[in-house]
C-alpha cells in the first residue's frame, strides 16, 4: 500500500474517497498503510472513524479513529473490535489526557489493545475490561494479521508489559561502545565519537525515510550491494559515503571536521546497526531516547572521561525556579553536555503545547455545543472540518521545519550555549536532536569569549555550572587564532544582530596579545575560573534578566573571596541561595560541597538606585571623617625638622589605613541599609540523588513550588510580554496575534497560513 494524495487532499482507501489532507488524517493514512504493509492486516477487516458508546454531550461524536478486528466476519457481524487506534497529528506531544480519552473509546468497544500514535511516537496499551484503571498498562506489541487469529497469541502480547526502555536503549548504546573497544582498540572517547557517527547516520537515514524505514543491517546490506553494482574503483566504501551524506546534510551545525571518516572497521560498523536496528530513532519519542542517550553519557563520561554532568533533580530545580517563558533568551556559556539547554528547551515546548492545546479546548467548546448535537451527519462533518482546520493552522506552530512556528523560533533563536570541549559541544547538539532539537545555537568556544550569538547583554535567562577550581593564568594571552574568520557567517550574524555584533567582535578582536584575565574586573581580583564565569554570565545578561548557577560553596563563604561577593551584589539582586548535599555530585563524580545561586541583574532603573545610594553614602561618611582624615594627610605630608621619622611614618601609615578601611566598611554598611532586601536561604538534607546515584526523596521539589509563590507575592521579577493568543473573527479567517516581549519575535498582526 502507497499514500496517495493531490491537491491538499488524502486517499482513505477505507472510506473509500479522497479527503483533505490535515495532519491528523495524514498521521491516521500512514498507519494504516503500516498496519497493512507491517501487519499483514486487510482492509477489509480495518474501519476508520467508527462511532462508539458513551459519547459525551458537547464533546462531538466519540469516535475511534481506527478499528482492526480479527476477520471481516466479525466487522460484518459488528463483533467487538481487538485494537483501537487513536491518531494525532505528528508535531503534537501524546498527552495523558489523551491516552485516557482513546482508551475510554477501546474500552466501550470492547478492544483487548489500544494504541495511539503520531508516527513519530506509538504507544500501546493493554485494555483492562471492567475497571477504569489508575494508569495504564503498556506493552511491547499489537498482534500481526496472523497472531490476532490467536487467543494464546494474544495472550501472550497482553503479558508482555516490557516496552521499549530507557535504560535498554541507555545499555544498548554501551554495548555498542564495548564493540568499538573491543574490535578496533579505540580509547573510550574515540569509541564515543564513532558511535556518534553511527547514531546521526542512523537518524539521517530514518528521518529522510519519514520514519517509516528502519536503518537495519538488512537495508544497509541492500543499499551497499547497489552502490557497490555502481561504484568505480576509487570510491569509497559504502559505510565512509554514508558518513560524507550525513556529514553534508549535517555541514551548517559544525558537528563534524570536513575531513573526518568513520575510524571502525565495516563489521564494526555493520555490528552497530544491527545491534541497534530494532529501534527506529526517529519515531521513538525523544523523552525516551534522549533520557537514554543522557545515562549513556554518564555512565560512559562519568567512568571513564573524567568529565561531570549536573544531576537532573538539580537541573529541574534550578530551571523550575527561573521559569523562562516562551520569548525568552536562554544561555549556558559551559554547557557541557547541554543538560540546562534541553530542560530549558523542554520546559517552555510544555508551555507553547499546553497553550495550544487550551486553544483547541476554547475551539472545540465553540463548535461542539448544542447546535451541533442537535444537526444532522452532514451538517455535523462540515463543523468537524472546519474544526480540523482550524486545528492544522494551530499544529503548525509545533512543526519545528516550519520557520515562522512558535517551536521554530524556540529551537533556533532562544537557545545557545558553548562549551570549549570540541568533542563536549558536539555531544550537546546530539543531545538536543534526541530530545527533539533546539541545538543550532550550541557551538564549540571558551565560554568566556563571544561567539555567534553569544555575547554581552543578550539574554534573559542563564542556567550554568561553570568548571569549579581551575585557574586562568596571567600568560594566558587572546591570540589571532581566537578571532572569528569566517566571512560568510559574519555576515549572516550582522544581518541577524545589527551593530550589537560588530561591539561583540571588539572583545577579542581589540585585545590581541592582551591577558584573557584583563577582559574581566573580576579578574583583578581572583584568576578562579568560577569566579570569572560569575562576571561573564552578568556581562551576557540583559538588565532584568536572570541566572541560576552552580558554585562551590566557598565562595559564598570564603573570606578571600568577600570582593566578589561586594561586586555581584553592585551589579544584580540576589533572589535565593540554596545549598545542597554533597551527595549530589558525587554521584556525578565530583568532591565539591555546592551551592546554587540565583538572582537578577539591576534592570536600568536599579543601577541607578545602587549609584545614587552608594554616591550619598560615600559622600555622607567621606564628610563625617574628612577632619580626620585629613589631619591624618598633612602629617603624613610635613616636610623638614617637622617631618616625621620612618617609626612614625609606619605608624602614620597603619592609622591612614586603618581609617580608609573604617571609611569603605561604613560605606558598604550604609548602602546595605539604603539598598536593603529579603535574601531567602534554604539547605536541603536530600536532593533525589544518593552517592550511589541512586533516587532518593527529593526535597527540591517542594522548595520550588514554595520559591514561586514567594516570587509572585514579591514581585521578584515582572514578564514583560503577553503570551501569544489566536482569535477567529466572523469570517472564519484564523489570526496569530503577536507578544510584543521580544521584538526580534513580534511581527505586525497578520493573516496567519492564509485562511
Amino acid at each position: 500500500m502507497e499514500i496517495q494524495t493531490k491537491n491538499n487532499q488524502i486517499f482513505a482507501p477505507l472510506k473509500d474517497k479522497w479527503l483533505i489532507q490535515t495532519p491528523e488524517e495524514t498521521v491516521r493514512q500512514e498507519y494504516i498503510k503500516r498496519l497493512v504493509n507491517d501487519y499483514g492486516f486487510s482492509l477489509d477487516q480495518m474501519a476508520q472513524e467508527i462511532q462508539v458508546n458513551n459519547s459525551q454531550r458537547g464533546q462531538g461524536r466519540a469516535s475511534a479513529d481506527i478499528v482492526i478486528w480479527k476477520n471481516k466476519k466479525d466487522k460484518t457481524d459488528s463483533n467487538s473490535p481487538v485494537i483501537v487506534v487513536e491518531c494525532k497529528a505528528e508535531h503534537i506531544t501524546v498527552r495523558e489526557e489523551d491516552y485516557f480519552q482513546g482508551y475510554n473509546y477501546a474500552s466501550w468497544a470492547g478492544a483487548d489493545f489500544f494504541v495511539t500514535t503520531n508516527i513519530k511516537e506509538t504507544r500501546i496499551f493493554k485494555v483492562v475490561k471492567g475497571k477504569i484503571p489508575k494508569h495504564l498498562e503498556e506493552i511491547i506489541d499489537i498482534p500481526d494479521a496472523e497472531s490476532i487469529k490467536s487467543e494464546k497469541k494474544i495472550d501472550e502480547l497482553l503479558k508482555q508489559t516490557k516496552a521499549f526502555t530507557r535504560d535498554e536503549f541507555s545499555k544498548l548504546l554501551f554495548n555498542c561502545h564495548n564493540i568499538i573497544r573491543n574490535n578496533d582498540k579505540l580509547s573510550p572517547e574515540a569509541a564515543f565519537d564513532e558511535i556518534s557517527k553511527i547514531l546521526f547516520i542512523k537518524i539521517r537515514y530514518e528521518r529522510s525515510n519519514t520514519g517509516t524505514q528502519i536503518f537495519s543491517k538488512k537495508q544497509f546490506l541492500s543499499d551497499k550491494e547497489a552502490y557497490d553494482r555502481h561504484k568505480s574503483k576509487d570510491s569509497r566504501p559504502f559505510y565512509q559515503q554514508l558518513f560524507e551524506s550525513t556529514k553534508e546534510d549535517f555541514k551548517n551545525q559544525d558537528l563534524f571536521a570536513e575531513n573526518e571518516t568513520v575510524r571502525i572497521r565495516e563489521n564494526s560498523f555493520e555490528a552497530i546497526v544491527e545491534k541497534l536496528e530494532k529501534y527506529n530513532l526517529s519515531t521513538t519519542s525523544d523523552d525516551v531516547k534522549g533520557i537514554a542517550f543522557e545515562q549513556f553519557l554518564g555512565r560512559t563520561f562519568r567512568g571513564e572521561l573524567g568529565q561531570f554532568f549536573t544531576p537532573r533533580t538539580v537541573v529541574d530545580f534550578m530551571v523550575e525556579i527561573l521559569d523562562p517563558q516562551e520569548g525568552e533568551i536562554i544561555c549556558d556559556p559551559c554547557c557541557g553536555s547541554g543538560g540546562f539547554l534541553i530542560k530549558a528547551f523542554e520546559y517552555v515546548r510544555a508551555k507553547i503545547e499546553a497553550e495550544i492545546q487550551e486553544q483547541k479546548e476554547v475551539i472545540k467548546r465553540k463548535y461542539f455545543n448544542d447546535e451541533y448535537t442537535n444537526s444532522t451527519d452532514k451538517k455535523k462533518l462540515e463543523i468537524e472540518e472546519k474544526v480540523n482546520q482550524l486545528f492544522f493552522y494551530l499544529n503548525q506552530e509545533l512543526d519545528i521545519n516550519n520557520p515562522k512556528s512558535r517551536l521554530r523560533v524556540l529551537s533556533y533563536d532562544c537557545i545557545f550555549g558553548t562549551d570549549a570541549n570540541p568533542r563536549m559541544s558536539r555531544t550537546a547538539k546530539m543531545n538536543m536532536i534526541m530530545h527533539g532539537d533546539g541545538h543550532g545555537g550550541v557551538h564549540h568556544n571558551d565560554g568566556l569569549l563571544n561567539v555567534n550569538g553569544i555575547f554581552e547583554n543578550r539574554f534573559d535567562v542563564i542556567l550554568t555550572n561553570p568548571p569549579f577550581g581551575a585557574r586562568i593564568e596571567k600568560s594566558l594571552l587572546i591570540t589571532e587564532s581566537d578571532k572569528y574568520t569566517d566571512e560568510v557567517r559574519i555576515a549572516e550574524y550582522k544581518n541577524r544582530y545589527g551593530k550589537a555584533y560588530d561591539n561583540a567582535l571588539k572583545q577579542i578582536n581589540d585585545n590581541i596579545g592582551e591577558p584573557l584575565l584583563d577582559l574581566y574586573k573580576t579578574g583583578k581580583m581572583s584568576s578562579l575560573t568560577e569566579v570569572l564565569f560569575i562576571e561573564r554570565c552578568l556581562n551576557l545578561l540583559k538588565p532584568g534578566g536572570r541566572v541560576g548557577i552552580v558554585l562551590p560553596e566557598g565562595v559564598l563563604n570564603n573570606s578571600n573571596l568577600q570582593k566578589i561577593r561586594e561586586f555581584v551584589e553592585s551589579k544584580a539582586k540576589i533572589v535565593l541561595i540554596t545549598s545542597i548535599p554533597q551527595d549530589v555530585f558525587i554521584a556525578s563524580g565530583a568532591m565539591v560541597k555546592p551551592s546554587l545561586l540565583f538572582f537578577k541583574k539591576f534592570t536600568e532603573e536599579e543601577t541607578k538606585q545602587w549609584k545614587n545610594v552608594t554616591t550619598k553614602a560615600s559622600k555622607e561618611i567621606e564628610a563625617k571623617h574628612k577632619t580626620e582624615l585629613d589631619n591624618l594627610k598633612a602629617k603624613f605630608a610635613l616636610k623638614g625638622k617637622e617631618a616625621p621619622n620612618a617609626e612614625e611614618k609606619k605608624a602614620l601609615k597603619a592609622s591612614l589605613k586603618e581609617l580608609e578601611d573604617r571609611i569603605e566598611n561604613e560605606i558598604k554598611a550604609k548602602v546595605k541599609k539604603e539598598f536593603d532586601y529579603e535574601i531567602p536561604i534554604a539547605e536541603v538534607e536530600k536532593a533525589g540523588i544518593s552517592t550511589t546515584g541512586a533516587q532518593i526523596e527529593n526535597e527540591l521539589k517542594p522548595l520550588a513550588e514554595e520559591f514561586l509563590e514567594y516570587r509572585k507575592n514579591n514581585k521578584l521579577w515582572d514578564k514583560k510580554f503577553d503570551y501569544i493568543n489566536y482569535e477567529v473573527d466572523e469570517e472564519e479567517n484564523f489570526y496569530r496575534i503577536p507578544f510584543a516581549g521580544n521584538p526580534s519575535i513580534a511581527q505586525e498582526p497578520e493573516m496567519f497560513y492564509g485562511k
